[in-house]
Parts: structure tokens; C-alpha cells; sequence
């Protein structure tokens, strides 16, 4: 692929990762929830561009620390999503503010990282931004099934910790 369909890949990946974080969502539990980061590392290394064939040592640490910062990204968003238990089982999952300011950090660094190679000289493609994507679309929902694992249905105001209703949904009457 070109490297513009690679860039509407990413910015069409992020918008609907992004827009979709701050909804409360069920977690699902099923089998296939490595696919989207596959397909997508898949279409990155498909890429003959992906390494500089000039700076060959300083493309290949800039796409290590991509990914790099695409796992402590995905780590990152995991570990600051809230997640609660429903009464029957169900697991449910909604970004929190943290959330929000870890994509911003890691866009930050994505861009300095950008700027590095820029400096180096070396030719940057927009694989290593999707491969990077991959890895953290890969962790956040690989730790968001391993925290599902551990969650007990709990009701209650309180469960907004930890299970049940989230505190947005309870009201108290004045």
C-alpha cells in the first residue's frame, strides 16, 4: 500500500479507537481479540519502505522505540480504563480522563521521535506508526481480558471501582 492509504489506515484506526473509548463498552471475552493488531502489524511489515535502506542502524532504533512507546502507550490506556462487573457476569469498560492524557503523550513522543529521524535524516514511513498502533491496540486488549478475568459482580455505589454500576449512572436524590 502507498504510504497515503497507510496514513488514512492510521487516522481511520485512531479516530475509531479514540471515539469509541469514552463509551461504555462490554469486553468481550471471545477468541478474536488479537485480529485488528495482526491485520494491521501484517500490512506494516508488508511494506518494502518500512526501514531506510541509507540509515539502516537509525531507522531500525526509531521503529524499536516506536513500538516501545506503542506498548508503554498500550499498557498506559489499559491499566487507566475503568472496569466494573455487571450482576450477571458481563464485564463493562469505559476510558477515563487518564486515558485521554495518555494518547496525548504518546502522540507527543511520536511526534519527537518524528522530529529525531528528521534530524538523522532518515526516511520515515508511516509503517512504523501503524506498526506501533498494532502493538498497542495488541497489549491494551490483551491486559483489558486479563483484568476482565479477575472482576466479581459487585452492586452498588461503590462498584464503580470495581464492579457494578459506575458512579456516572448513580444519582443521589437532594
Amino acid at each position: 500500500m502507498s504510504g497515503l492509504v497507510n496514513a488514512l489506515v492510521i487516522v481511520a484506526v485512531v479516530v475509531l479507537v479514540v471515539a469509541r473509548q469514552f463509551r461504555t463498552r462490554r469486553v468481550s471475552t471471545d477468541r478474536r481479540w488479537w485480529i485488528v493488531p495482526a491485520v494491521l502489524a501484517v500490512i506494516a511489515l508488508r511494506e518494502p519502505g518500512l526501514i531506510d535502506a541509507h540509515h539502516r542502524t537509525e531507522a531500525i532504533l526509531l521503529i524499536g522505540a516506536e513500538i516501545v512507546i506503542g506498548l508503554a502507550v498500550g499498557a498506559a490506556w489499559a491499566w487507566t480504563t475503568r472496569m466494573w462487573a455487571e450482576p450477571d457476569g458481563t464485564v463493562w469498560s469505559r476510558s477515563t480522563k487518564a486515558g485521554a492524557a495518555v494518547w496525548g503523550v504518546g502522540i507527543a513522543l511520536r511526534l519527537g521521535l518524528f522530529g529525531v529521524g528528521a534530524l538523522l535524516g532518515v526516511r520515515q514511513d508511516s509503517s512504523a506508526l501503524l506498526l506501533a498502533l498494532a502493538a498497542t491496540l495488541m497489549v491494551r486488549s490483551g491486559l483489558l481480558l486479563w483484568r476482565s478475568q479477575s472482576l466479581r459482580p459487585t452492586v452498588g455505589r461503590d462498584a464503580a471501582y470495581g464492579g457494578g454500576v459506575p458512579q456516572a449512572a448513580w444519582k443521589e436524590r437532594v
